[in-house]
């Protein structure tokens, strides 16, 4: 098992001195990919680029880059499911120059979205079986069973989600993993504590799966890339085959 670590995006302000410190805001996206192998381009979700932007992220990046695609909010928030399989052949299309460096693609459904299966099914199905899917959804009332074989029958990652502790279902729906660390729960906010990534790593070591992906998503004070240290190096120690991470942490204490 490969345990891929990275982040949520990249371009944050906050940052610009804790970890970009004399690096030009325009090869900030090199600085990240040569500290971790992977991260999410989470600017899809608000506009989708024109496929000369992602070939330039596929140049830009190294050999060994796996860049996550979040899909678009049309296909999530504006359309809601409906009718997606223009969408996202479109997504796909405009992400085709990543070739072998695009990772999961991750489908996040609005918080105000009840459970609809046919909707997802049918997005579900517009996805070749060669792209692995990670499904994020943020209403209760999809933890259900016809959800879960849903997930099942299409190899679709369950996306375990942590805000403040994990709020979704400990499904396994794929043969690999996916998780959102969104909000811990120590001061200051929205970071973890050593406990709490303690856990994860014990969880993660003790998954079994082929792969797992994880993500830090609260970048607020440069809080993803220190918490994202101290979770690679709690991985590494227990002797797990954790992705690159960087070697040293953000200078929290520099200001903007």
């Amino acid at each position: 098992m490969t345990l891929v670590l990275g982040t949520s995006g990249w371009q944050y302000a906050d940052w610009r001195l804790p970890y970009y410190r004399g690096t030009a805001q325009r090869r900030w996206f090199e600085h990240l990919l040569a500290d971790f192998r992977t991260v999410e381009l989470n600017v899809t979700f608000y506009r989708l680029p024109k496929a000369e932007v992602f070939q330039g992220w596929q140049q830009r990046s190294p050999a060994d880059a796996i860049l996550a695609v979040k899909a678009s909010r049309y296909i999530t928030h504006v359309r809601r499911l409906r009718d997606p399989a223009a969408s996202v052949k479109l997504l796909l299309e405009r992400s085709e120059p990543l070739g072998g460096k695009l990772g999961p693609v991750l489908v996040q459904l609005p918080p105000n979205l009840p459970v609809d299966v046919d909707g997802l099914d049918a997005v579900l199905t517009a996805f070749p079986r060669s792209v692995r899917v990670a499904v994020e959804p943020r209403h209760p009332s999809w933890w259900i069973d016809d959800v879960r074989r849903l997930l099942e029958r299409h190899q679709a990652a369950l996306v375990w989600a942590d805000r403040k502790g994990l709020v979704t279902p400990s499904w396994r729906t794929a043969p690999w993993c996916y998780v959102r660390l969104h909000e811990g729960r120590t001061q200051p906010w929205p970071w973890y504590g050593r406990a709490a990534l303690n856990a994860w790593a014990h969880r993660l070591t003790d998954l079994g799966s082929d792969d797992a992906y994880v993500y830090f998503n609260n970048d607020p004070g440069c809080a993803a890339i220190d918490n994202a240290v101290t979770l690679g190096r709690r991985l590494h120690a227990l002797g797990a085959d954790v992705s690159r991470f960087p070697e040293r942490r953000p200078d929290v204490t520099a200001q903007r």
